[in-house]
C-alpha cells in the first residue's frame, strides 16, 4: 500500500467546478489585484474568524510582519515566541529588527509554555506572539490575561489552525491582532501563495490597509513605511470557494485524528502531542514522538507510508539565528520534541483502512525492535 504524507487531489477535485468558474471570472475581469474578489474574500474570513476586519496578504510571513508593523513594534521591543514553531514565526520579528524572546513549549501539547512565557516578560515586551502549533489552540484565556495585566499587545500565529476554537472562541478572532497563512498544504489553503490579518480594532486594520499597498490609502499618497504584500485576486477567489467546506473538512480531519489515537493508545514506546481541554483542535498535522524516530521513518518509507518531521532543527539553533545568542540546552522540551517528532499523513480522503495500516506497520516495527 502506497500512501503519501500530503495529498490534496480529493478537495481540488471536489472544488474543481468552482474553482474553474472563478478563475474564468477573474480572467475575464481585467482585474486581477485588490478586486472585488479580495474584498469579497476579506469579509467571509472576518465572518469566519468572528472579527470585524480582515486585510488580504501575499504570504504568512508577511501577514506577521505588518501585524508587527501595525502595532508599532520598534527595533529592541521584544516579542515573545514559543521555541517550537516553524522559523517564519521568528524571521517576521527579525526583518523589524525587534527582538524575539523564545520560551519553551509544554511537553504535553507542543505549545507555548504560559508560566514560562508570564516570567520572559520585561518591561520592554511590547508582544506575545503564540502559534496554534498542529492546529492545536494554545489557551487564550489565560495568556489574555497575562496580556491585560502587562499592557502588552496579542499577535496570534493561526496559520495551521483554520476553524480551530478555543472556549468555543475561533483562534485568529482573540488576539488584538492576528495573523494566518494559506499555504497549499494548510487546512485552508490556496492554490498558490497567500496570507491574511484579523482584527476587531479599526485603527489596526486600516494600518494594515495601507501597510500592505506601500503605505498607502490614496494612490500616489504614503502615509507610513509600507510593504507589497496583497492578497491575489485569483487566490481570493480560490479561498472564497475552500472556505464553504473548511468546516467539514476540519471535522473529518478530527475523526482520522481519533482513529490514530485509538490504533495508536497502546504502544508503549511513542507519546502522542495532544491538544489541551477546553480547545476544538483542527489537525493540521498529527505528530508523535519516539526515540527511534529515523528507524520508523525508513521503516514507514519501505511500507509505502510517507511521512514528515517537523521541524528537525528548533528556531534557536538555526544558523540564520546564531546572533541572538541562544545555545543548545536553552530549550530542552522544544530540542526533544525536534528530535523526536514525526509527522503520519494527514489529509482529506485518508481513509480508516490506510489508517489502520499506517498504525499496524508501527507495531511491527517496534515489535521488530524488541526481538
Amino acid at each position: 500500500m502506497e500512501i503519501p504524507f500530503l495529498s490534496l487531489h480529493h478537495i481540488h477535485q471536489k472544488i474543481r467546478t468552482e474553482a474553474l468558474a472563478e478563475f474564468t471570472s477573474v480572467y475575464d475581469s481585467m482585474h486581477y489585484i485588490l478586486g472585488e474578489k479580495v474584498k469579497a474574500f476579506e469579509h467571509l474570513y472576518a465572518s469566519f474568524s468572528n472579527t470585524k476586519y480582515c486585510v488580504g496578504v501575499g504570504n504568512g510571513n508577511d501577514a506577521i510582519k505588518i501585524s508587527l508593523m501595525a502595532l508599532e513594534v520598534k527595533e529592541e521591543d521584544e516579542v515573545i515566541i514559543p521555541a517550537s514553531t516553524f522559523y517564519a514565526t521568528l524571521q517576521a520579528i527579525l526583518e523589524i529588527k525587534a527582538k524575539p524572546i523564545l520560551v519553551d513549549v509544554d511537553p504535553f501539547s507542543g505549545l507555548m509554555d504560559l508560566e514560562k512565557t508570564k516570567e520572559a516578560i520585561t518591561s520592554k515586551t511590547k508582544v506575545i506572539l503564540p502559534v496554534h502549533l498542529y492546529g492545536y489552540p494554545v489557551d487564550m484565556s489565560t495568556l489574555s490575561e497575562i496580556a491585560q495585566q502587562n499592557d502588552i499587545y496579542l499577535l496570534e500565529d493561526n496559520a495551521q489552525a483554520h476553524g480551530a476554537k478555543w472556549n468555543h472562541h475561533p483562534t485568529g478572532g482573540i488576539g488584538d491582532i492576528n495573523a494566518t497563512s494559506f499555504y497549499p498544504g494548510k487546512n485552508l489553503g490556496a492554490i498558490g501563495d497567500g496570507g491574511a490579518i484579523t482584527t476587531n480594532n479599526k485603527d489596526l486594520y486600516e494600518r494594515c490597509l495601507k501597510i500592505r499597498n506601500y503605505g498607502s490609502s490614496e494612490k500616489y499618497r504614503h502615509e507610513l513605511l509600507g510593504v507589497n504584500s496583497r492578497l491575489d485576486e485569483l487566490q481570493a477567489a480560490f479561498l472564497s470557494v475552500k472556505l464553504k467546506y473548511i468546516t467539514e473538512w476540519n471535522k473529518e480531519r478530527n475523526s482520522l485524528a481519533q482513529l490514530y489515537l485509538k490504533y495508536l493508545e497502546d504502544i508503549e514506546q511513542i507519546e502522542i502531542l495532544k491538544p489541551t481541554s477546553n480547545s476544538y483542535a483542527v489537525y493540521h498535522l498529527f505528530t508523535i514522538l519516539c526515540d527511534e524516530r529515523d528507524r520508523l521513518q525508513n521503516y514507514l518509507k519501505e511500507n509505502g507510508v510517507a511521512t514528515q518531521i517537523h521541524y528537525p532543527i528548533p528556531i534557536h539553533l538555526q544558523e540564520a539565528a546564531k546572533d541572538l545568542g541562544y545555545k543548545k540546552g536553552d530549550f530542552p522540551i522544544s530540542e526533544k520534541i525536534a528530535q523526536k517528532t514525526l509527522s503520519l499523513p494527514m489529509y482529506i480522503s485518508l481513509s480508516n483502512i490506510q489508517i489502520e495500516y499506517i498504525c499496524l506497520k508501527i507495531k511491527e516495527f517496534f515489535i521488530s525492535q524488541n526481538q
